[in-house]
């Protein structure tokens, strides 16, 4: 396809680069946005996820449309929230955060929130959420030492990563598991080709 449409993430999560190339997106580049995650006061979880999708995704649109090769692109802005009811969980960085998490998800059902944000070559913007639910197993004090000691937590929501070790803590899920992991695949897949992506283009493998 001759003039194919260019795909902007504003994001350098390899976990999000594996969940697109599961559906054959390939992004043409990766932009990395620099936001303040910091909820703002009473801020719902739902509302911050899709908050800091959008302020990913507009945060890059000069560079993109400030360069030549990429720009009438794409842009696509994440971000996944992790909460116990209103309590929004962090992405933590240090141990005691991480195991202070682990606690308060052992043997309860927690809400994992992604919101997906897109914006078209002509700078229209979208947005979606999406919301899966997410039981652990009431966890050993074991079973938290040794996860923390794996170093699998930093820097993921709500302290864990379901695509790998504590994926073996989780009794329940209702919803995307896509979702879960980072980004929401049918609801991004759906987004694009409605606003006229072609999503399906590396599908087709010659003979």
């Amino acid at each position: 396809m001759i003039g194919r449409p260019k795909l902007v993430l504003a994001s350098g999560s390899p976990r999000r680069l594996a969940l697109l190339a599961q559906i054959g997106l390939e992004p043409d580049a990766l932009m990395p946005a620099e936001v303040d995650e910091t909820p703002d006061r009473g801020e719902l979880p739902r509302t911050l996820a899709v908050r800091l999708a959008r302020e990913k995704a507009e945060r890059v649109i000069e560079r993109v449309r400030g360069q030549e090769a990429i720009r009438d692109a794409y842009i696509l802005g994440a971000d996944t929230v992790v909460a116990v009811g209103r309590r929004i969980l962090p992405k933590p960085d240090l141990l005691e955060e991480a195991a202070a998490c682990l606690r308060l998800l052992s043997g309860r059902t927690h809400r994992v929130y992604s919101g997906v944000c897109l914006v078209t070559p002509h700078n229209s913007i979208r947005t979606r959420l999406v919301e899966s639910r997410v039981r652990f197993k009431r966890l050993s004090s074991q079973e938290i030492e040794s996860y923390l000691a794996s170093g699998e937590w930093r820097g993921k929501a709500g302290g864990y990563a379901i695509q790998g070790l504590a994926g073996g803590f989780v009794i329940k899920l209702v919803g995307s598991y896509p979702n879960v992991v980072g980004m929401p695949l049918f609801e991004t897949a759906t987004m694009l080709s409605g606003e006229g992506f072609p999503i399906y283009y590396n599908w087709v493998r010659p003979d």
